[in-house]
């Protein structure tokens, strides 16, 4: 099902939690909205699902309008953030329950209850209460519950969050997995850029209740519109330069640019980038951390805080090697990409 959204805007007196929102989110995909928290991602999939109106704009389901539809007749299945599943209740019931709420019949009960168990290998658990379950396990209970409503539209509300590592990263490929296994759409919110990075096939990037960017994972890191974005997706250093007919400085040393630009400008530089160059700059680590394979070394360009992605085994000798090929360049007032 294609979601629509035009102008969708959430106001809450004086406040906009989503502004002015326009969007095509295509059938069948996996669509992840991705910003920090208050950016506006969980208001408007509340506003999708229905539990909140707009106060502003139109949501269409297809051809459908259902802005002012309730919720059960939406056709979504929602999975949140928290289990909410009931602990007096096993697995099968904890799965069946809203089906039997539906008047459902026991043997179309038994058949959705069946298919979301085997394909989400819960057959073993369907006698067991929540408590005996893990993180993971319960959250598969929750998405079970979900899919057997044969939704046409799965809205996820950072579903993840409350479980360890190994485990999100476990269940990002068991979420990705059951996508591509049902072919439906799913949105899904997030704070986290690694899940929307590895999981969607679209990311709306949102800040303050606003789009900043919509596009693939691979387009929105290489080509990202505006500092926000590309500071938010994956890391990236930001260096104050002033450029003077093509010319500019990163700690005394030259470079040069045939860009059209003038000015004070911003220029970004991802971290794992800052050895991949042939102009050497010296540098004076202030810190460098140990994380497994990697080494981040910590220090100031142009007087701004920055850091490096060093491979383990590279012999690193207080010098980085830059290459303008690698920069991106912002506008310093605006923060647009130039």
């Amino acid at each position: 099902m294609e979601i629509r959204l035009e102008g969708v805007t959430k106001k809450y007196k004086d406040i906009h939690a989503v502004k002015d929102f326009s969007a095509s989110l295509p059938d069948g995909k996996l669509i992840c909205l991705l910003g920090p928290s208050g950016c506006g991602k969980t208001t408007l999939l509340n506003m999708l699902c229905g539990i909140i109106p707009v106060t502003s704009g139109k949501i269409f389901f297809d051809q459908l309008d259902v802005t002012n539809l309730e919720p059960d007749k939406r056709h979504i299945g929602m999975v949140f953030q928290n289990y909410a599943l009931y602990p007096h209740l096993n697995v099968r019931e904890n799965i069946s329950l809203g089906l039997k709420v539906r008047g459902c019949a026991k043997c179309e009960i038994n058949r959705r209850v069946e298919l979301a168990s085997e394909i989400l290998k819960l057959d073993e658990y369907l006698n067991r209460k929540p408590k005996e379950l893990s993180g993971g396990q319960r959250q598969r209970v929750a998405l079970a519950r979900a899919i057997v409503r044969e939704p046409k539209v799965f809205l996820m509300d950072e579903p993840l969050s409350n479980l360890d590592a190994k485990l999100r990263c476990e269940m990002r490929s068991e979420i990705k997995k059951l996508h591509n296994k049902l072919k439906t759409t799913f949105i899904y919110v997030t704070h986290d850029q690694t899940e929307a990075l590895t999981m969607g096939d679209r990311i709306v990037v949102l800040d303050k209740g606003k789009i900043q960017q919509a596009d693939t994972p691979e387009e929105i890191y290489n080509n990202p519109k505006n500092i926000f974005v590309a500071g938010f997706i994956g890391q990236m250093n930001f260096i104050n330069v002033n450029i003077n007919q093509g010319r500019f400085y990163v700690n005394g040393i030259e470079f040069t640019t045939d860009k059209a630009i003038a000015g004070d400008i911003t220029v970004g530089i991802r971290t794992e980038k800052m050895l991949s160059g042939k102009t050497e700059i010296k540098i004076k680590p202030e810190i460098i951390e140990m994380s497994g394979s990697e080494k981040n070394v910590y220090f100031s360009l142009n007087n701004s805080k920055c850091s490096a992605k060093i491979p383990m085994d590279y012999n690193f000798d207080d010098k980085i090697m830059l290459n303008v090929s690698d920069m991106y360049f912002f506008d310093k007032e605006t923060g647009e990409r130039i």
